[in-house]
C-alpha cells in the first residue's frame, strides 16, 4: 500500500468521524464507560470529535507532506499507549501507520474499547492496513518503541526499550498565564482546558500564573458554567477528599463548590485543585516558566497573546502538528534505518 492509499484511508476515517450519530456516539460511549467511568459520553465525544478535526483533508495533506512518503526500510514499531483520557494513543498510531511502518500497538487497559474501534474502522475503511496494525500484550518483536507513561513507568520504558530507537515520554502537564486584563468570556473558555476530561490529560491546565495582587472573582464567576462536573462521582469524591485535606492540615484555598484553588509550586494539580503561583513582573514569569519546561506539555493565555501559547479553550484541541512533548514523532520514523 502506498503513501496516496494510506493518506485516503485517514481522511476517509475523519468524514466517517464527523458523520457519526448522535446515537452512534452514545452507544460508544456507553461502551466505553463500562470500561473506564471517567469516558462519559461529553468526553468521548470531544476525542472523537478532536481526531475527527485532526483528520480534515486539507491539512493532513499539508503536514503528511512535509515527511517522506515511504519509509527506505518499513519497520515494525512498537507503541505503548497510554489510557489516561479518550483515544489519547490515536496520534502514534496515524503516525507510524501513515508513515508506512507496522503498528504494534500495546493497548491500555482503560481505553480498549475506544481503540479497539477506531482502528477496526480504519481497515473497514482501508482492508489492506489489516496487515500494518497489531494489537500486542508484548513488543519484543518490535525494531523501535514509542512508549508514553508516568516518570516512573519511563524509568521502566527506558530499561527495557532503551537499546533500541525510541520516544519515552514522562509526566508533563499544561499552564495557564493571567494577566488580571482578560474578559470575562475569555476566563469562561479557560473552563474547557481545565475541566475537559476532568483534568486527566497532560493538557489539561492544572497550574496558573497571576500577577501579585490578582482578583481571581472575575475568574471564579467565569468559572460557574461548570459547576456540573460534581456530577461525576469519581470527581465528587475526589473534591471531598481533597477539600478535607486543606481544610485539615489549614491551608488557605479558594472554593467554588466544585473546583479548589491554593497556592503551591508544583505543577501537577490532584483532580478537582488547581495551583497557582504570582509573578511580579514579565522577566520574572519568564523565569518561571523557563524553570518548568521541561515538565510542561503547552501554555494558555487569552486570545494566545503569550508566545508559544494556545488561545484559552484550545488546549485539548491539538492540530496533527501539535506532537506529545515537543518531539516531531513522525521525523522519529523517518530516520528509522
Amino acid at each position: 500500500m502506498h503513501h496516496p492509499d494510506r493518506l485516503a484511508a485517514f481522511v476517509a476515517l475523519g468524514h466517517f468521524l464527523r458523520t457519526l450519530s448522535a446515537d452512534e456516539l452514545a452507544h460508544l460511549a456507553a461502551r466505553a464507560r463500562n470500561q473506564n467511568a471517567w469516558f462519559d459520553a461529553p468526553n468521548v465525544t470531544a476525542a472523537i470529535q478532536g481526531i475527527a478535526a485532526m483528520l480534515a483533508e486539507e491539512p493532513l495533506r499539508h503536514w503528511a507532506a512535509r515527511y517522506p512518503a515511504e519509509p527506505a526500510t518499513p519497520r515494525r514499531v512498537g507503541v505503548v499507549m497510554a489510557g489516561n483520557i479518550p483515544l489519547v494513543g490515536f496520534h502514534d498510531a496515524l503516525c507510524v501507520l501513515l508513515s508506512g511502518h507496522t503498528l504494534l500497538a500495546k493497548l491500555s487497559k482503560d481505553d480498549t474499547v475506544l481503540m479497539t474501534w477506531i482502528l477496526t474502522e480504519l481497515q473497514r475503511l482501508e482492508p489492506r492496513f489489516a496487515a500494518q496494525i497489531v494489537l500486542a500484550e508484548r513488543l519484543n518483536a518490535a525494531d523501535a518503541y514509542i512508549a508514553t507513561g508516568s516518570d516512573n513507568t519511563a524509568r521502566y520504558f527506558d530499561f527495557y526499550f532503551g537499546k533500541k530507537p525510541h520516544i519515552i515520554r514522562r509526566n508533563r502537564t499544561s499552564l495557564a498565564v493571567l494577566t488580571g486584563r482578560e474578559e470575562p468570556h475569555d476566563l469562561g473558555l479557560l473552563g474547557e482546558d481545565i475541566f475537559r476530561y476532568y483534568g486527566l490529560g497532560c493538557r489539561n491546565v492544572s497550574k496558573l500564573y497571576v500577577p501579585q495582587g490578582y482578583d481571581f472573582t472575575p475568574l471564579l464567576d467565569s468559572l460557574q458554567p461548570w459547576h456540573h462536573v460534581p456530577d461525576h462521582h469519581k470527581y465528587q469524591n475526589n473534591y471531598d477528599y481533597n477539600k478535607s485535606i486543606l481544610l485539615v492540615n489549614r491551608v488557605p484555598h479558594l472554593d467554588t463548590g466544585f473546583l479548589l484553588l491554593t497556592e503551591n509550586a508544583p505543577l501537577v494539580s490532584p483532580i478537582s485543585v488547581l495551583h497557582y503561583s504570582f509573578y511580579t513582573n514579565e522577566i520574572d514569569l519568564v523565569d518561571q516558566l523557563t524553570d518548568v519546561a521541561a515538565q510542561t506539555q503547552c501554555i494558555v493565555s487569552a486570545r494566545g497573546h503569550w508566545a508559544g501559547s494556545f488561545p484559552f479553550g484550545r488546549a485539548q484541541s491539538p492540530a496533527v502538528t501539535d506532537y506529545a512533548d515537543g518531539v516531531d514523532t513522525m521525523a522519529f520514523l523517518a530516520e528509522l534505518a
